[in-house]
């Protein structure tokens, strides 16, 4: 039905939807708009942990599974639960996350992102500025991280990219990450928190 910036209301239209989810921060307001003139739209604005757990109940009540819904529910928060027991009793690492590359830009305090670093046991470097930020990687310096996170996604950070950073942050330690368990909400949350786990013991080592 297109991608999230241009959705194909004719595509839309013929398949009669009974529901339409809608992302506040992905999808574009008068496409949106249009098309909850003709169907029920369910419009998400997810910023934290708890939005997202919120959702997944709204959703499971819209479409009557909400025995399912209030089981993933229970499933993530009781994954994150043992993983909080992991992480306690050591320090936040300061961590600078970055999303894409020229320009270098960050997730700031008001994102999902931030919210799953903090259930992650990290410290958002930037967790003070809005959304994304744009950072030179020496200005990214004089923060001085303890740990830079090169996400999978949106840009694909790979191998390369490391040394670029590691160079301008000799400080801090460099890393690759997986993007989804930071950054999907719904379902996918079932998955973060072995990956958090594994990621603490990679920094221990």
């Amino acid at each position: 039905v297109g991608g999230t910036k241009n959705v194909d209301p004719e595509k839309v239209h013929s398949l009669q939807p009974d529901l339409i989810i809608a992302s506040k921060e992905e999808n574009v307001e008068e496409q949106v708009m249009a098309l909850a003139g003709a169907y029920p739209v369910l419009l998400t604005d997810i910023a934290g942990y708890e939005d997202a757990l919120e959702v997944i109940a709204a959703i499971g009540n819209l479409c009557n599974r909400p025995v399912q819904a209030t089981d993933l529910v229970n499933a993530i928060q009781a994954a994150f639960d043992g993983l909080s027991v992991t992480v306690a009793g050591h320090d936040a690492p300061r961590v600078a996350y970055c999303i894409w590359r020229e320009p270098w830009m960050f997730a700031g305090g008001d994102t999902f992102i931030s919210s799953m670093l903090e259930k992650a046991g990290f410290s958002n470097l930037l967790a003070g500025q809005k959304r994304y930020p744009a950072l030179t990687l020496d200005k990214l310096a004089n923060l001085a991280p303890d740990l830079v996170f090169l996400s999978s996604e949106p840009f694909p950070f790979r191998e390369q990219h490391l040394a670029e950073v590691q160079a301008a942050c000799p400080g801090a330690r460099v890393m690759l990450v997986d993007g989804e368990c930071f950054s999907w909400y719904g379902s996918h949350m079932l998955q973060a928190p072995a990956y958090f786990a594994t990621l603490h013991h990679q920094l221990r080592s």
